[in-house]
């Protein structure tokens, strides 16, 4: 039986493509677009921003990966003030990344708004042995580690500071001559 995603740690734009509204609420932005299917939405967030305040601070970032879009969330919140918010576009195995960077710096969740525009691949953290494997995978598959070779079972929760699913192995409680 699958659980109410509501009760458990995985945003529902990582199970399916999302594109919400931009937070209007803010008084400067930092939007971060990863991958050119982010576009759209990044265009449509600016125009929203735009007017309603039209002398908006308001800093784009079109990055191909995570790890830019991680130093893009550093560069502009060391130097943010009261009002600073984050929007993050793109497959939502990269957004969890970058997300978990911007939980890791104290940012709150209601400072950051998320759109996926894929939800395929997903970034395993291996309980065993500690390894993330990025694989395509729902939630429920299975993913082999690329760490220790187990298993693993895609678990319903979302480590906040890790950007990543917990994996477990799938035969655990199985005897071990079982799984040979």
């Amino acid at each position: 039986m699958k659980p109410a995603l509501e009760l458990t740690s995985v945003p529902p734009w990582a199970v399916a493509p999302s594109k919400p509204d931009a937070d209007l609420s803010g008084t400067s932005w930092t939007v971060v677009a990863v991958g050119a299917d982010a576009d759209e939405i990044v265009e449509t967030w600016c125009a929203q921003i735009i007017s309603v305040r039209p002398d908006a601070d308001l800093r784009i970032h079109r990055v191909d990966d995570a790890e830019a879009g991680v130093g893009a969330v550093s560069a502009d919140l060391a130097g943010a003030r009261v009002g600073w918010r984050l929007m993050i576009a793109g497959p939502a195995v990269e957004c969890l990344r970058v997300r978990a960077h911007a939980v890791r710096l104290d940012v709150a969740d209601d400072e950051m708004t998320v759109a996926s525009t894929g939800v395929a691949v997903r970034r395993v953290q291996c309980v065993h042995c500690g390894v993330h494997t990025c694989a395509p995978a729902a939630l429920e598959d299975t993913v082999g580690c690329s760490g220790c070779g187990r298993n693993l079972y895609v678990h319903y929760h979302v480590s906040r500071r890790e950007g990543a699913h917990l994996g477990f192995m799938v035969d655990a409680e199985r005897p071990a001559e079982a799984t040979a």
